[in-house]
């Protein structure tokens, strides 16, 4: 059972999918810190000094009373919050990782048709007599010297 475990678990794919997996995994965490520490900044200072990832409604009151400031001081105190900013956050970090792997596939389906190129035009023919191969524009086989309709 083991030798067919590790098998199955050197094949090409498996390696290949594990390698995709930990690179896709260090490319979430590359979009979540553009989102929240470069894009999210200018957005909310446009929009009037707002920060996202601490906009949030309080849902029940928690051990101290509001208002809490920030996401963090409301769970301190125990508060149930609706973390709407978090979520645009992760919305605009799901639409940057979308588009990214949307161009990625666009650009490996394009290198896959210009790899495939077209069949070569056939320059010979079979003649129907000898069924020898020949020129395909003879109009005489040399093999067999009969008369080929075009």
């Amino acid at each position: 059972m083991f030798k067919e475990f590790k098998e199955f678990a050197i094949k090409g794919n498996v390696v290949d999918m594990a390698v995709g997996i930990i690179i896709g995994a260090a490319f979430g965490g590359i979009v979540n810190s553009l989102v929240a520490d470069i894009i999210m900044p200018p957005i909310g200072l446009i929009l009037g000094k707002v920060d996202f990832s601490n906009l949030f409604l309080v849902l029940k009151e928690g051990s101290t009373s509001p208002p809490y400031t920030t996401v963090a001081d409301a769970k301190k105190a125990g508060a149930v919050t609706l973390n709407y900013g978090l979520f645009i956050n992760t919305i605009i970090s799901f639409l940057i990782i979308a588009f990214s792997v949307f161009l990625l596939v666009k650009n490996i389906n394009r290198l896959k048709r210009e790899k495939e190129a077209p069949p070569p035009i056939p320059t010979n023919k079979e003649c129907p007599f000898c069924f020898l191969s020949i020129p395909i524009k003879a109009v005489r086989c040399p093999h067999c010297t009969s008369e080929l309709n075009n």
